[in-house]
């Protein structure tokens, strides 16, 4: 038990520090708070071993960046797609005739 109140404490502690670190580097709060609480996560699971490191925060910190920079990487590449793709075709007006046909006969 009082490895799981070392780690409470150790988040109490570091994660609002963390979250404005992290903000900076990625120009958004919540993303911030995203990459945080899951390099937090993985903190969790591996506390028995990372609360012997001189700063765990550190690692904290290393994770919660990587996640951010991966997280930019995905979305340039999402955004050089949808370049390459262009603009949607045109989709040209509704005629009254096409909307005669799909309006339901009542009969």
């Amino acid at each position: 038990m009082e490895g799981t109140e070392d780690f409470d404490s150790f988040y109490a502690a570091a994660f609002a520090r963390l979250v404005g670190q992290l903000a900076v580097v990625t120009g958004d709060q919540q993303e911030a708070e995203d990459v945080v609480q899951e390099a937090m996560a993985r903190a969790a699971s591996r506390w028995p071993r990372l609360r012997s490191y001189e700063t765990p925060e550190a690692w904290v910190r290393r994770v919660a960046l990587n996640l951010a920079v991966s997280s930019h990487r995905r979305a340039r590449r999402r955004l050089a797609a949808l370049l390459r793709l262009g603009p949607p075709a045109p989709v040209p007006p509704v005629s009254v005739d096409a909307l005669a046909l799909a309006t339901p006969s009542k009969g």
